[in-house]
């Protein structure tokens, strides 16, 4: 589906507890200009009660894409990941690692937790911008993702 053929925006969550990188990926979804939706938890359990529709979250849509930091308060973001994938409700949701950590360990245990992608953040501001548009042009401009991260085989 074209991006100009959505008929609801895109339901993005991003887990992540440094309000400057909260606010430098809100900066650069709006200048991707696609109609998207983002829902910011702090730390690895608000993100599990978000996903499980817990508690206040019992509205919540369910995300198209998850964008994971590694490094969380509560509940680290390999956990959160380890039960994401382990969740038959929520393993189809694809989980794109967006942390800090250039750790090899890291890169290795996220994947063998069946991280769709991993991504180190960049400290300058234009090429953190660039990072953001460039998983969001391929998650949700080029991948078929099925609806709302569901499908189960008969």
């Amino acid at each position: 589906m074209q991006r100009s053929q959505r008929v609801r925006p895109v339901e993005i969550l991003l887990v992540e507890d440094n309000p400057g990188d909260v606010r430098l990926t809100v900066e650069a979804l709006k200048e991707a200009k696609v109609l998207n939706q983002l829902t910011v938890v702090k730390d690895g359990i608000e993100a599990l009660s978000f996903l499980r529709r817990q508690g206040p979250h019992q509205q919540a849509a369910r995300p198209d894409l998850i964008l994971l930091d590694l490094n969380l308060p509560r509940k680290d973001g390999r956990e959160v990941l380890a039960e994401i994938k382990a969740d038959d409700d929520l393993k189809r949701i694809p989980v794109v690692i967006l942390t800090t950590s250039q750790d090899e360990q890291d890169v290795l245990k996220t994947y063998n937790l069946y991280a769709n992608c991993y991504i180190t953040k960049p400290v300058d501001l234009e090429q953190f911008i660039t990072v953001v548009k460039s998983i969001e042009d391929f998650w949700l401009g080029i991948v078929v993702l099925p609806k709302n991260g569901k499908g189960h085989l008969a």
